[in-house]
């Protein structure tokens, strides 16, 4: 009697596993909203930004996210393109847009758009954002910063980076579709 059970127990064991369901897979991973070390370190992905309500804003740039909507970032802020635009778009409570050499969200550069680079990163307070029309990918050279989370852009546009100083110099930034008064970049840069 014991010598059949010595046989059943094994082949028991290998049908019952082959019977159990397979794993079920975890949540998705989500991109640490903490940027890679060497993505932090890099002066090349950092963007200042002058205000001319005051204030200096500093953005850090997220490649390991964005990759091309940054070095479009970076091309034009090396051409000055971004000195002297303003934010034409302030909601207060959801963000502000600037990079716009029209002023009316119509514009952009020369560059061709972008496709888009969405990321599982959501936007929260201090997100940089990349500004685009009913199109996907019609991203070129506006950005707007989130001055409160706002879930509903999540997984719908590209994030860019994150304000890691100055987020009081953004809440300054003048109000209105577009504001009496606009707020300025006097100028933005790459580096330090």
């Amino acid at each position: 009697m014991f010598k059949s059970f010595a046989f059943v127990a094994p082949v028991l064991a290998v049908l019952l596993a082959a019977a159990a369901p397979p794993p079920v897979a975890g949540p998705p991973v989500i991109p640490e909203l903490i940027p890679p070390p060497e993505v932090a370190a890099n002066p090349a992905n950092r963007l200042t930004v002058t205000l001319s309500s005051g204030g200096t804003v500093v953005i850090l740039l997220r490649p390991d996210l964005a990759p091309a909507h940054v070095e479009r970032i970076r091309t034009l802020a090396a051409r000055h393109f971004y000195d002297g635009l303003t934010f034409h778009r302030v909601i207060p409570g959801f963000m502000a847009q600037g990079g716009d050499p029209k002023g009316t969200g119509e514009g952009g550069s020369e560059l061709p758009d972008l496709k888009a680079e969405f990321s599982q990163v959501p936007f929260l307070r201090g997100t940089l954002g990349a500004a685009r029309a009913q199109e996907k990918d019609s991203a070129n050279s506006q950005f707007f910063i989130m001055l409160a989370p706002n879930p509903e852009l999540d997984f719908d546009y590209t994030v860019m980076g994150r304000v890691i100083s100055g987020m009081d110099a953004v809440d300054r930034i003048a109000p209105g579709e577009p504001p009496a008064e606009p707020t300025k970049i006097v100028s933005a840069t790459i580096g330090g």
